[in-house]
């Protein structure tokens, strides 16, 4: 007389136990990270990334093609992340608590290197922080990985107009990439990686650029 009720006691537990599973899925499907620069004077002045953790992620920028050229367009531009990029800005995040405390030093004999803002978002957190400089060894790392995808992000913007509008300017724009790629300057490649691909199989740009397409490429690891 006991089994039936111990059994349907069995299926509501296992019943809750997926409920929380599939909550939990859903909550760490959903985690963000975002970086947020404003630097007036700067090129660009102002950018916002946001990151998920599928590696997806958007750029916006202010950032000029030159002086005389306008401001980037508003859309976002859409990029994936590889996943050592990836798992190290959440790894980052997690260190530095979710960005929950305070994050800058406080110093006022640092130089202005532009107020920098990072947030995370998730089921249990929803959290930021403002800093110029910050003690925080996450906080620095995490910081110069944004800074460094803002700067590939911006060449890729750059990349994409020459394409389309001024193939002869795509040699010196690939040639300063390779440049900062071997000073570990740039940030993810894999972010632009499909633009890379299209400029090294387009025939009608020229071969030497076509050649620093696939070298910037092969160091993406593709």
């Amino acid at each position: 007389m006991l089994i039936r009720p111990i059994l349907g006691l069995s299926r509501i537990a296992l019943c809750v136990s997926l409920c929380v599973y599939a909550v939990a899925e859903q909550q760490a499907g959903t985690a963000t990270v975002g970086f947020t620069l404003d630097f007036p004077g700067a090129n660009p002045g102002h950018y916002e990334i946001i990151v998920g953790n599928d590696g997806t992620g958007t750029y916006k920028s202010n950032g000029q093609l030159d002086q005389q050229s306008d401001p980037a367009e508003q859309a976002p531009l859409e990029f994936t992340l590889s996943d050592n990029v990836r798992a190290r800005i959440f790894e980052l995040s997690r260190q530095a608590k979710y960005f929950s405390g305070k994050l800058d030093s406080g110093r006022k004999d640092i130089a202005n290197t532009g107020v920098k803002t990072l947030t995370y978002k998730d089921g249990k957190h929803n959290t930021n922080a403002t800093y110029n400089y910050s003690p925080v060894t996450p906080v620095r790392e995490i910081t110069s990985i944004f800074e460094g995808l803002s700067i590939t992000l911006e060449f890729g913007r750059r990349l994409a107009y020459f394409r389309k509008y001024e193939k002869l300017a795509l040699e010196e724009d690939l040639k300063r990439m390779e440049e900062l790629q071997r000073d570990k300057s740039l940030g993810d490649l894999q972010a632009i990686a499909p633009l890379l691909n299209d400029i090294a199989n387009d025939k009608t740009v020229m071969n030497v650029a076509r050649a620093r397409a696939l070298r910037l490429l092969a160091a993406a690891g593709k």
